[in-house]
């Protein structure tokens, strides 16, 4: 189900329960182009990251230089109350966006023009880096046969409080998805898989499915040749 929210974006919600209240998963998107009615905010959060699923948009961030392009494939992380602002967007944006803790209060800065002044790419927002990892740059990684991804460098900003990677399968076997973090969170970007585990029926992924592995689950995923997949560990 979709809801109207801030800016008049449309948001679906993408975790089950919100996982306790502990993070919120949305799938936003932007139908009509062109500029976008937002101001400069910020965000009372520990974790928030935007993954361009399709289309682009133009955003400002503070102390990150002039406005850039945020392109599908791309990947921001937003460190807790980093001012920024969406200032135009095109015809069916969608967006994956996560953040914790789910329930987190947002506020305008009227005091506050972007771009500023200043360049510092190295800053830290509480503890954090801004990150802004364009996929058209992105390093593929060899994990195993059949099987590669691009880290969005999101574990080494944040000090390991999350990781996010893309997956790219060229007809690997089967992935394991037990993990010791608090959730697994899977967006299916193309192609297909099949879940498979002990105690489990048999399922199928499509694309823009989301899977949500709780810690010890004995889970796999076995992806068809050109499967992509979303993938952060929180």
């Amino acid at each position: 189900n979709w809801s109207i929210g801030r800016a008049g974006m449309h948001y679906r919600e993408l975790i089950p329960g919100r996982w306790g209240g502990r993070y919120v998963g949305s799938q936003i998107r932007i139908e009509q182009g062109g500029p976008v009615p937002d101001y400069v905010h910020y965000h009372h959060v520990r974790f928030q990251m935007i993954y361009c699923r399709r289309g682009w948009a133009r955003l400002v961030y503070e102390d990150q230089g002039e406005a850039f392009l945020f392109s599908a494939g791309d990947c921001v992380l937003q460190p807790p109350q980093i001012r920024h602002r969406v200032l135009e967007a095109s015809a069916g944006l969608e967006v994956v966006e996560l953040g914790c803790p789910a329930v987190h209060p947002t506020f305008g800065d009227g005091s506050m023009a972007l771009p500023t002044s200043q360049l510092r790419p190295e800053r830290l927002f509480h503890q954090q880096r801004f990150v802004h990892h364009r996929a058209a740059a992105a390093n593929w990684c060899v994990e195993a046969e059949g099987l590669c991804f691009r880290d969005c460098g999101i574990a080494a900003a944040t000090g390991n409080l999350a990781d996010v990677r893309v997956w790219r399968s060229a007809g690997a076997a089967a992935v394991p998805l037990t993990h010791h973090a608090d959730l697994r969170f899977l967006y299916l970007l193309a192609g297909r898989a099949e879940l498979v585990g002990v105690g489990t029926e048999r399922a199928f992924l499509s694309v823009d499915d989301v899977l949500c592995v709780p810690p010890g689950a004995g889970v796999e995923l076995v992806p068809d040749a050109g499967c992509e997949w979303l993938q952060v560990d929180l």
